[in-house]
């Protein structure tokens, strides 16, 4: 089957925009990749890694590229697009791959020319590794891409079809969204879990009823799958908190609400309304796993005894 884009631009280069690269390349999505970072030292980091192009300039990667990602996090994409729109080609397509979408929207859409199509986009793949050593071709298999389209023109209808043609390609199941609600459902399905683990790492390592030895030492399972996850890019996730408060703070807030019935349960005894709680939260588990989006293996695939 003929490649979807023959040349792409990928402008940031960590973990997500050098797995697209080597899975574009790898499954004939794209003929060749131009990369560009704003760190000079993760430019020469690529360059190593001899994956396509590297480029010192935003402008001169995307110069003729059929499909532009802006992979930075969530506040740098005001930049990062203001810094390529001077050069993108006719008819190119633009996409990002940030865990919010109204704020990139905003910070995007008012330096694209018209002569593009900006299909804002978010791969829901990642792993707690960054840059771009961390990349890989598999990333996206079985994963979700959404998109928010916002072109309703014939050239915008077609850039989102081109554009599930790729991320398909790349192993990807695609699925259509409204942008506000790609933002509350991201809100609880990812941003609030994340808030909730850098929460209870930090406190943690913060209590002074024990030493912080003794909680890696002693980490079991729940505790040590909360750190995989707050292992994660700080730089990131600081600006999806920044840029999607509004949904975030919402869904914390029903959270609150509920952890204070909760604990209003524990104190009090009401052994049946936890009991029907944690029911209701292990039949969700296994809706997660007959979905596909984790593996029914013991101890979530690990070879080490569950503790």
């Amino acid at each position: 089957m003929a490649v979807v884009f023959d040349r792409i631009a990928i402008i940031g280069a960590g973990l997500i925009g050098v797995s697209i690269a080597r899975g574009a390349i790898e499954f004939g999505a794209s003929n060749s990749v131009a990369f560009f970072d704003a760190d000079e030292s993760v430019r020469k980091r690529v360059r190593a890694l001899g994956l396509g192009e590297t480029f010192d300039d935003a402008a001169n990667a995307v110069a003729g590229a059929d499909l532009v990602v802006l992979a930075v996090p969530v506040g740098a994409m005001s930049a990062a697009a203001a810094a390529i729109a001077p050069a993108l080609k006719h008819g190119a397509v633009v996409t990002d791959t940030g865990s919010v979408k109204n704020a990139v929207i905003a910070a995007v859409s008012p330096y694209l020319p018209e002569h593009v199509v900006f299909v804002p986009g978010h791969p829901l793949a990642g792993t707690e590794h960054s840059g771009p050593e961390a990349g890989f071709a598999t990333l996206f298999k079985g994963r979700w891409q959404i998109l928010t389209p916002l072109d309703d023109t014939a050239e915008g209808k077609q850039a989102v079809i081109d554009l599930g043609e790729f991320w398909e390609k790349l192993g990807a199941h695609v699925d259509v969204m409204d942008p506000e609600r790609h933002d509350v459902v991201l809100a609880v399905t990812s941003h609030l879990p994340h808030l909730i683990a850098f929460n209870i790492v930090a406190m943690a390592e913060d209590l002074e009823s024990v030493t912080e030895s003794e909680v890696v030492k002693y980490s079991a399972s729940g505790f040590r799958d909360f750190t995989r996850i707050a292992a994660s890019d700080p730089t990131m996730w600081r600006d999806v908190f920044l840029n999607n408060r509004e949904a975030v703070l919402e869904v914390l807030g029903r959270f609150s609400e509920d952890l204070a019935a909760l604990q209003r349960a524990i104190r009090w005894g009401e052994g049946e309304t936890l009991y029907d709680l944690f029911d209701r939260a292990r039949r969700m588990r296994r809706e997660v796993i007959d979905a596909g989006q984790d593996t029914p293996a013991p101890n979530w695939g690990r070879d080490e005894p569950q503790s």
